[in-house]
């Protein structure tokens, strides 16, 4: 689904990084798994997981622990955030032909940022050992600021810390959920849906309202390529 046209080349791009910049889903439900085993609960298929991956730690705990609460369960939540932070970049992965679009985003002068829920003491350590932590023109975690995704707050401080707090509507803001688009949509980007990323089970991203929706990481190339 596309609404005409990419509108030029883009002032920037930023992603969100689960499912969309980065294939963490290897990693993040080995360390779920772990935790299954601790607790001699039945271990988490990675195909039914993996559509949790997005919602983060709380999402997949509470996948394979139904009442599992982070209020009350924090120890729980503590442990696999140890498992998690012990593996990270483990069998953690740009998603096919994302590496490329890196560098062609570099070498066109197109500033490329990261903004993710994910908290920064996963977040900074991941984009590091894959490479990535210095290349990201700007980095927004999920506890950067006050609020978090689906709010509109982080992707305005991302444009602001790229100078580009008047150039929203010229900012390409691409995520596989829907707190992404309703957040990129809010702070007045334009918003790719991604669904080759972590879709949730019952979830259909052609009722998010983002501009484009691409299937592959190739189409997601070809679409920002057109904008140049």
């Amino acid at each position: 689904m596309s609404r005409g046209r990419p509108a030029g080349r883009p002032a920037a791009v930023l992603f969100d990084l689960d499912g969309t910049l980065l294939d963490t889903a290897p990693d993040m439900i080995f360390a779920l798994n772990a935790i299954c085993r601790e607790e001699d609960a039945p271990a988490v298929a990675y195909e039914r997981a993996r559509g949790f991956v997005s919602n983060g730690a709380v999402g997949l705990l509470r996948l394979a622990f139904p009442d599992f609460d982070p209020a009350r369960d924090g120890d729980l939540h503590r442990r696999y955030l140890a498992r998690y932070a012990d593996r990270l970049a483990v069998e953690t992965r740009l998603f096919p032909l994302l590496d490329t679009l890196l560098d062609s985003l570099e070498s066109d002068g197109v500033p490329w940022g990261v903004v993710t829920n994910k908290p920064r003491h996963l977040t900074e350590p991941l984009l590091e050992a894959l490479g990535l932590r210095d290349r990201s023109a700007c980095t927004v975690s999920g506890d950067t600021l006050p609020e978090r995704k689906p709010h509109p707050r982080p992707i305005q401080f991302a444009l602001e810390r790229l100078g580009l707090a008047a150039h929203a509507a010229r900012t390409v803001y691409v995520g596989d959920a829907r707190r992404d688009i309703e957040s990129g949509r809010a702070a007045g980007t334009r918003t790719i849906a991604a669904r080759y990323g972590y879709v949730e089970p019952g979830q259909d991203p052609a009722t998010w309202g983002a501009d484009h929706l691409v299937d592959t990481t190739r189409q997601l190339v070809t679409l920002l390529e057109e904008g140049r």
